[in-house]
């Protein structure tokens, strides 16, 4: 992967990645969950989130494409003043994600092949749809997978579930820290995702992971910045 591409190329400490799911949220009225959910996207870019994956499975085209663009618009406010600049994601829809000039798509293991996913893009770079920083990234659940997938042109890959945790139970058993370390051997970024907390989050930096991916760490903490700055302070 080249070196402007490389999205953890300057880095000195943990990526840690924001995964969105509303109907996780506390909220009373679940019909006011995508309002809450902007509410929470602006709460972690301010406190310093690296990168927030839109992983809203069953908003139509229209709410998906509504809320990229909501997410885009805080990215860029508050990226001014910060760099590497925040950087957004979108779950499965190259679609969206390229027409709402998101930073990057992630894909699951069952989405778009990363190499067509590849192809699509070139041609959206080459229309200046998108400019050449955008990501492509996979979840995988096997060194096998993260193997191909790094052979494939993935400039990232998401691992687990490392830990126990109610969102990745049909993924199966837990990967661990002794496979987390294996798969960190490929040359693209891992980020672990599954189960992360604050007390075992050091364990997969020092198994090599580049930064970490969650939902819950980072959605449910009311002082987000008491979370975030001893990972940011741990040796990467």
């Amino acid at each position: 992967m080249s070196t402007h591409n490389n999205p953890l190329a300057l880095r000195n400490s943990p990526l840690l990645c924001y995964v969105t799911d509303r109907h996780a949220l506390p909220i009373a009225n679940p019909a006011g969950s995508l309002a809450a959910l902007t509410q929470k996207i602006e709460e972690v870019v301010a406190d310093g989130i690296d990168w927030v994956q839109i992983r809203e499975k069953d908003l139509s085209a229209r709410e998906l494409a509504s809320l990229t663009r909501q997410t885009v618009t805080m990215a860029g406010k508050y990226s001014a003043k910060r760099s590497p600049a925040v950087r957004v994601l979108v779950n499965d829809r190259l679609d969206v994600a390229i027409a709402e000039r998101a930073g990057g798509v992630h894909l699951g293991e069952r989405s778009l092949p990363v190499a067509e996913a590849k192809r699509l893009l070139a041609s959206a770079v080459h229309g200046k749809m998108v400019d050449e920083s955008f990501l492509v990234g996979v979840s995988c659940h096997s060194l096998e997978a993260a193997q191909t997938a790094e052979r494939d042109g993935a400039d990232y890959i998401f691992f687990g579930p490392i830990f126990r945790t109610p969102s990745k139970e049909s993924f199966g058993a837990p990967q661990g820290i002794a496979r987390l370390r294996q798969v960190c051997a490929v040359t693209i970024p891992v980020l672990a995702i599954g189960g992360i907390s604050q007390e075992n989050v050091n364990s997969c930096i020092e198994a090599g992971a580049a930064g970490i991916a969650a939902i819950r760490l980072f959605q449910d903490t009311a002082q987000l910045r008491q979370v975030i700055d001893p990972i940011r302070a741990s040796k990467h």
